[in-house]
């Protein structure tokens, strides 16, 4: 995490330095997406049938330092596409089986979580804000050897994760080489899960190019720095939130509002908001992602039974790994004729998103008596 939280806001930055077209970077941001979508899986499957999950752990760290190191002697589009993709290629399966072994030792030792994934979170907003003030101090040079010292502690985790053996449930992310089963294709599902991992995709030029925009309105590193860490310490406080936020409203209440709330801050975020009007929309995240997200898991517990979820969660993965893909690559179109304007693009993609949910809701099984028509129960 403490590498997501270089790369992610500033790595765009870093790429704008190099005199690259906004197309151009939408491209650098896009390829990698779709390639971590094919490498993710056969890399769980490669880590569920060796006999020890972190010997994959340790080769991904050891790969992705090497090419942080040649991204160095980079300049130009194609060779940082090329390399950059390639280091997505063999980053791509670290996080998953860290979630992994994570959950592992949730099944096995009745270990919380929570607790453990929120040091993730905070490793995330410190390196967000460390990356500001040093981008506020020496531009975005510091990128590329941030992300370096990042990848040399995932070695270093890697070498001290714990060896539990061959795993006893395959990673979410192996289920992807598989059919989903039956109860996975039923189309009220199937609507849901498109129209919540669009929402999600609609975040795609906020990634891209939030970092690049604030810089352009002068904005310090700082500032940036704080804006970003702002988003991710509300989902936190979503997430710590979430179990009596769950007693109080429906499933359904929490993804809608997600949605919703979605739709508004893309067509809010072109306005003249200033810092500290940013700095509250930056906290819709809580909505527009912890909260839906949250929502949409405790509908596939609900409808998938447990043998299945991995296969629930790898089909989650793929549709958020292709569809922002897709709108990473566009964002970078869209940024580029359009400027900050652009982000009305992501909230037409968040309120495709918001009806296809709502017609998730309208045809689950619940709701729908013979004939098709509405229930008494419901």
């Amino acid at each position: 995490m403490i590498v997501n939280g270089f790369a992610m806001p500033y790595f765009p930055v870093w790429l704008s330095t190099l005199s690259l077209s906004d197309f151009e970077i939408g491209v650098v941001l896009a390829v990698p997406m779709f390639i971590r979508v094919i490498t993710a899986p056969l890399a769980g499957v490669l880590a569920d049938r060796l006999g020890e999950r972190t010997i994959v752990l340790i080769w991904s760290g050891c790969l992705s330092l090497a090419t942080a190191f040649i991204l160095f002697f980079a300049h130009s589009f194609w060779p940082v596409l090329v390399i950059y993709a390639l280091q997505s290629a063999v980053y791509s399966p670290y996080l998953p089986i860290v979630e992994a072994i994570a959950l592992s030792g949730v099944r096995r030792w009745g270990f919380d979580y929570a607790h453990m994934r929120v040091w993730g979170s905070i490793a995330f907003i410190g390196a967000t804000m460390l990356g500001g003030w040093m981008t506020g101090l020496i531009g975005g040079a510091m990128v590329l050897p941030a992300m370096a010292v990042g990848f040399g502690l995932t070695i270093v985790m890697a070498l001290a994760a714990p060896r539990i053996g061959r795993p006893r449930r395959p990673s979410p992310i192996t289920a992807i080489t598989e059919p989903p089963p039956q109860s996975l294709r039923q189309s009220d599902l199937q609507l849901l899960l498109i129209g919540v991992t669009l929402v999600n995709s609609s975040h795609a030029m906020l990634y891209a190019f939030s970092a690049i925009y604030w810089q352009s309105i002068g904005y310090s590193g700082t500032q940036i720095g704080i804006l970003w860490s702002a988003g991710v310490a509300a989902e936190v406080l979503m997430f710590f939130f979430a179990r009596r936020i769950i007693r109080r409203f429906s499933v359904w209440a929490m993804i809608f509002s997600g949605c919703l709330l979605a739709v508004a801050r893309w067509l809010i975020f072109p306005m003249e908001l200033g810092f500290s009007g940013y700095f509250i929309l930056q906290c819709f995240h809580a909505f527009t992602f912890a909260i839906m997200h949250t929502g949409m898991q405790h509908k596939l517990v609900e409808r998938v039974s447990e043998e299945q979820e991995a296969s629930a969660q790898g089909l989650y993965f793929f549709y958020t790994g292709m569809f922002t893909a897709i709108f990473t690559f566009l964002s970078g179109y869209f940024y580029a004729w359009f400027g900050v304007a652009g982000f009305y693009s992501m909230a037409v993609v968040a309120l495709t998103g918001s009806c296809f949910a709502f017609a998730g809701w309208y045809l689950q099984p619940q709701r729908l008596g013979s004939g098709g028509k509405t229930s008494e129960a419901s």
